[in-house]
């Protein structure tokens, strides 16, 4: 029955996010809101509403390590995995002159989410400190992207472009919203039940739960975002995309999810995960600085350092964190 609710709650998830995401865009486009404010807040939050919902449910019902593991597990799949697949698909062209601001904001934003961390315990005080430093940094970009409608800001109309191909009225377009979050929320809570059930009768923690089967779950909106993109050759959308996720997931699902309820941090991550997420977050930020196109070689080397990833979950990632702490 557990995997039977796991099941159905990803194919909500899924099917949710999209819908949501195309009417939320369709309502947005029909209320004047222009495609470059489309691009920067609504694909972000649209692609991570699975994550931000799980992250509360996970909270609300006391399960703190799955709303952590799910933010962490998700940023490295996002970078690993969807960047992986995506690239062997087609290889993704980098602009670093359009995605410069953002993936240091990316960088920064997982530094920060890391060290507050690292303190065990990520309180509501900590929470509001994210959600605040979202708000500053998206308003700062608006700003200057308005002004000087940079590549970033071109970047960020055409990732507002690839979902706005739904010939909807208004209150159809209302009614995809409500319906997709519907699911979302539905699905949300399937995943969560699913998942706690599956690491009792396991025996793993439930934050490996998080950081695998949650958080895998939770990035197949990206997942399917990324490779759309890539085979309409906008492979740079697709990166976009991911880096305004990982943002949008330690600042906003990680802040909305530590004001809902304080959220401890296990050894494990502490240890092992969250480091994982930053070797990922310099390798992508390394390879934009240096202008690297993202080709079928280093999407392998993506692909099997998430196989990797998952195998060192597989056989005890406790244990590792456990050799790094005593070390």
């Amino acid at each position: 029955m557990s995997y039977l609710e796991v099941f159905i709650g990803l194919v909500c998830l899924l099917w949710g996010a999209e819908v949501m995401l195309r009417g939320t865009v369709a309502v947005a486009s029909r209320m004047g809101i222009s495609p470059l404010v489309i691009g920067m807040t609504v694909i972000a939050f649209g692609t991570s509403a699975p994550e931000l919902v799980v992250g509360v449910t996970s909270a609300l019902s006391g399960f703190g390590a799955i709303a952590l593991g799910n933010i962490v597990g998700s940023n490295i799949a996002n970078i690993f995995l969807i960047l992986g697949a995506t690239g062997i698909v087609a290889p993704i062209l980098v602009h670093p002159r359009a995605l410069r601001a953002d993936a240091t904001v990316m960088l920064l934003s997982t530094l920060f989410f890391a060290g507050l961390s690292w303190r065990a315990t990520i309180g509501r005080g900590a929470g509001g400190i994210l959600v605040a430093v979202l708000i500053g940094s998206l308003w700062n970009a608006y700003q200057r992207e308005k002004k000087g409608r940079s590549a970033a800001a071109h970047l960020h109309v055409r990732e507002a472009e690839e979902y706005r191909d739904v010939d909807v009225n208004i209150w159809a377009a209302w009614g995809f919203m409500v319906v997709g979050l519907s699911g979302v929320v539905f699905g949300s809570k399937l995943l969560v039940d699913g998942g706690v059930d599956i690491a009792r009768t396991w025996g793993v923690s439930e934050a490996v739960i998080g950081l695998t089967l949650v958080a895998l779950g939770t990035s197949l909106p990206e997942l399917a975002t990324a490779l759309v993109a890539a085979r309409r050759g906008h492979g740079d959308v697709a990166l976009g995309t991911v880096i305004g996720s990982n943002i949008f997931n330690v600042l906003g699902v990680g802040g909305i999810s530590a004001l809902t309820h304080p959220l401890g941090v296990p050894e494990q991550m502490r240890h092992f995960d969250l480091w994982v997420m930053l070797a990922a977050t310099f390798a992508i930020y390394y390879m934009l600085m240096l202008g690297r196109p993202i080709g079928r070689k280093i999407s392998l080397l993506f692909l099997l350092a998430y196989g990797l990833y998952i195998f060192a979950q597989g056989i005890g990632a406790d244990k590792i964190a456990g050799w790094f702490a005593g070390s």
